[in-house]
């Protein structure tokens, strides 16, 4: 990755866990070396854009370079049945395993009962794809308070509706406080900016991508040197270009 935090004090007065978010196993390996990372999650359509096609290998390859840090896979079924069936194969697979199981079925039609009856028996889960308060509620509801587990809210997804998600991520948050095992996750990240917004609603943890990953390095960056930066990139693309007029 190439990643070099030149001060990462703004980052490291922070309480809130960045947990990268990606399907790039040697990306994966790579980010292992930032200490600032604490955990790890990927979702089908990142390992579609990946190019990833044996999930298990995949898997196995991530656990592998990522040690005892925490990862989040996700169950690929729509059937109820089915995707109990792959949980439980999912979590065999290492003590540091979440598995991702999404709040409603592409049917619209929720997945409390199967979540109650993994997390019953000690699964650790990372319920995902919420966007409202009821379903952190569900979630919460159909969880085992004694089990560790994640609630994924998609804050991203959220603000592209023209909605402010850091209301909703501070309800969740207040939400969860009889729970300590529960964690909050603020998903699907658009920018930089987020990781602050998320530790000032109380989040847990936040989820960024390798291309938010690399611009962590900009956190604190004198803006006149910025400025000044983005005013030479200009010119040296104007000149690759080789525009005239």
């Amino acid at each position: 990755m190439g990643v070099h935090i030149k001060s990462s004090a703004d980052i490291e007065r922070l309480r809130i866990k960045i947990f990268a978010d990606g399907a790039d196993a040697s990306g994966m390996r790579a980010l292992c070396a930032l200490p600032l990372l604490k955990g790890f999650t990927t979702n089908p359509s990142m390992m579609h854009s990946a190019g990833v096609s044996d999930y298990e290998t995949f898997a196995r390859e991530v656990l592998g370079a990522i040690g005892h840090r925490p990862v989040s896979f996700e169950v690929i079924s729509d059937d109820d049945a089915e995707m109990e069936r792959q949980a439980r194969k999912i979590a065999a697979w290492g003590e540091n395993v979440y598995v991702k199981i999404p709040i409603t079925n592409t049917k619209a039609e929720p997945t409390k009962n199967l979540v109650r009856r993994l997390a019953g028996e000690g699964i650790k889960l990372n319920i995902t794809a919420l966007m409202t308060l009821p379903q952190v509620a569900e979630a919460r509801d159909a969880l085992e308070p004694a089990v560790p587990a994640y609630i994924s809210v998609f804050a991203g997804r959220i603000a592209d509706t023209g909605r402010d998600p850091a209301p909703v991520i501070e309800q969740a948050v207040e939400m969860l406080q009889e729970h300590p095992k529960f964690e909050l996750i603020w998903a699907s990240a658009r920018e930089t900016l987020n990781l602050f917004q998320a530790d000032r609603a109380g989040c847990h943890i936040i989820t960024l991508t390798n291309e938010l990953i690399k611009k962590l390095p900009l956190v604190g960056k004198d803006l006149d040197e910025y400025s000044l930066d983005t005013v030479k990139m200009f010119h040296r693309d104007a000149g690759g270009a080789n525009l005239k007029l």
